[in-house]
């Protein structure tokens, strides 16, 4: 898949489907989607190189899965995604189903996000979206110095593809 592609086929399907349970989305959140799906697997990987995360956002089952699963700003909104995807809502089927189900798994990404109380950053904001990735994420290996191509990647996808409020 092509970052475009990821953006059509999971960001935006995804972001949908949350919309339906009261989760409001813009062109913020599919920016720092893309950016971070971009920053953890370079668009590329469904699962880690070397290492146990899956999907392009590379989530642990122990780390995100299980933070999202049990946060509760999150718990009720992944157990009706999990429950219309017909995958169970368990830290391992979720983690297992995030290799090959990219909709379940932006979903998880856009619902991680979701768990940090502080507004998303505005498009365009580079470092704050660094900051947020980095607060939400915790990457063990960082590379800030790819973070800035990565977000205008993602931003020039979003304008590309045009807005969408859902």
């Amino acid at each position: 898949m092509t970052p475009k592609d990821i953006l059509i086929n999971a960001v935006d399907p995804a972001l949908a489907m949350l919309a339906k349970l009261g989760v409001q989305s813009d062109d913020r959140a599919r920016v720092l989607m893309m950016a971070i799906a971009g920053q953890e697997s370079a668009w590329q990987y469904r699962e880690q190189v070397g290492g146990p995360a899956h999907s392009f956002w590379q989530f642990e089952e122990g780390g995100g899965v299980a933070g999202v699963l049990y946060h509760p700003a999150s718990r009720d909104k992944i157990a009706a995604v999990c429950a219309e995807l017909g995958v169970p809502c368990t830290a391992d089927a979720v983690y297992a189903a995030m290799v090959d189900n990219d909709v379940l798994a932006a979903c998880m990404a856009r619902l991680l996000l979701l768990t940090d109380p502080a507004p998303l950053p505005n498009v365009g904001e580079v470092q704050a979206g660094w900051d947020y990735y980095q607060r939400n994420w915790r990457p063990g290996a960082p590379h800030p110095e790819v973070w800035p191509g990565r977000y205008g990647t993602a931003m020039g996808l979003v304008n590309q593809t045009g807005a969408t409020n859902v």
